[in-house]
């Protein structure tokens, strides 16, 4: 029972790690868009912003 409870509790902090990581993430996009290059922070997520960006890379 031991073995069992330290794997999960391993599996738990590796997925801790992996939301706090997707959060951050999302933050420095909304901060790094909204405030660094003047947008409105929430408009990051907007399909047509990423349609220009990948525009770029074809």
């Amino acid at each position: 029972m031991g073995a069992t409870r330290h794997i999960l509790f391993s599996l738990l902090k590796i997925v801790v790690v992996i939301v706090l990581i997707m959060l951050l993430f999302v933050i420095g996009m909304m901060i790094g868009y909204g405030v660094i290059g003047g947008g409105k922070p929430l408009s990051v997520f907007s399909h047509d912003l990423w349609d220009h960006i990948f525009t770029f890379f074809k």
